[in-house]
């Protein structure tokens, strides 16, 4: 099969010939059939976090059921599927507890380099990302690694439902728990920014405040739930925020992964507000908070590990937000594109000039 590998940080993904093995006993071979371009991937490929290499990147994605394990029993040939990284075990203390995002039992979520799922003719091992790789024509994954679906929701904007929506509209729902009539605001209208504001809107908040640079982004938030806008270039936006809100922001989203930003959304919080980091945070980076903030104002500060999912309950709810009209994914994909333009769509991300590319397997 064909899929894209990163050889090196910092250098452009390659098109080779991989294999892939047959189903063990509890693991599923999915016909990929679209994988979404996720800033997630970009900072492995920068090499902001590490990971054993080479590996097939790529994380977000749909596709149909090829082939299943001995003992799997929950999906059969045929059916469609969205993959999710919170791979669970059902069995552990985590998951046990109704935190399967968090599963800590590593025979399941495979640590980095442990999977050997992935052949190919070369020196060396060829190594799985995320329990997923799915850029790629094929994924061998664990069988709870996936959700099944309904067969009239359109895979390309279920593959987004696999990272970038859950991760979003969970902070929303799960982790920060947004009541109506609360004053939300969503720092970074990326992929998971956006979702964070079209759940913000589906949770009833009473304000829902978009942050950005781009104008272009910051004008698609008001369509999918923004009330109101903050452009970053027309001064401090924690001053801006606190100057629309009076100082009663209930809930501050970071969705850039950046330092100030994590830190901005903890400022621009009011009294009891709640700041929910969603953003992937550069690995060992610090941030810096006023001590005092924590105790004038009882001010909080959390993070949100893929929107805190229980992805086979969340994922189906959304896709039933999207089709009564709720949830607009259709927005959201820029570029639909063929895997050999992969890194062409890499750099339009990293550019700002698309919100979302999808990669179409059948294309």
């Amino acid at each position: 099969m064909k899929a894209a590998v990163l050889h090196e940080a910092n250098k452009p993904l390659v098109i080779e010939d991989v294999g892939v093995r047959k189903p063990g006993s509890r693991e599923v071979l999915i016909r990929t059939a679209c994988a979404g371009l996720c800033h997630s991937d970009l900072h492995f490929m920068e090499g902001l976090f590490p990971h054993p290499l080479p590996a097939v990147l790529g994380h977000e994605s749909a596709g149909i059921v090829e082939e299943v394990g001995s003992d799997v029993t929950y999906v059969k040939k045929g059916d469609h599927v969205v993959t999710c990284l919170s791979v669970f075990c059902g069995t552990c203390e985590q998951c046990t507890s109704g935190r399967p995002a968090i599963c800590t039992n590593t025979d399941v979520k495979l640590l980095p380099g442990v999977s050997t799922r992935m052949t190919w003719n070369k020196t060396g091992p060829i190594h799985q990302f995320l329990n997923m790789s799915s850029f790629a024509e094929q994924m061998l994954v664990h069988e709870n690694a996936i959700v099944k679906i309904r067969e009239d929701m359109p895979l390309d904007r279920a593959a987004l439902i696999g990272c970038g929506v859950v991760t979003g509209t969970g902070a929303i729902f799960n982790t920060a728990k947004v009541a109506p009539g609360e004053t939300v605001v969503v720092l970074g209208c990326g992929g998971i920014g956006m979702a964070a504001i079209n759940g913000a809107a589906i949770a009833g908040a009473g304000r829902v405040i978009a942050v950005d640079t781009n104008p272009t982004k910051l004008q698609l938030a008001t369509k999918l739930g923004a009330t109101d806008i903050v452009d970053v270039r027309n001064g401090d936006p924690v001053a801006q925020v606190k100057e629309l809100t009076k100082g009663q922001v209930h809930h501050a989203i970071e969705a850039v992964g950046a330092k100030i930003t994590a830190e901005q959304a903890f400022q621009m919080l009011g009294p009891g507000g709640v700041a929910t980091i969603i953003g992937m945070i550069p690995f060992g980076t610090k941030i810096e908070l006023h001590g005092i903030e924590f105790l004038r104002g009882e001010k909080k500060i959390q993070g949100s590990s893929m929107g805190s999912n229980r992805f086979r309950v969340d994922m189906p709810r959304l896709i039933e937000h999207y089709m009564k009209g709720r949830l607009q994914l259709d927005d959201w994909i820029s570029a639909r594109i063929k895997l050999s333009e992969i890194n062409e769509g890499f750099a339009n991300m990293k550019s700002g000039k698309v919100l979302r590319s999808v990669i179409m397997f059948d294309a």
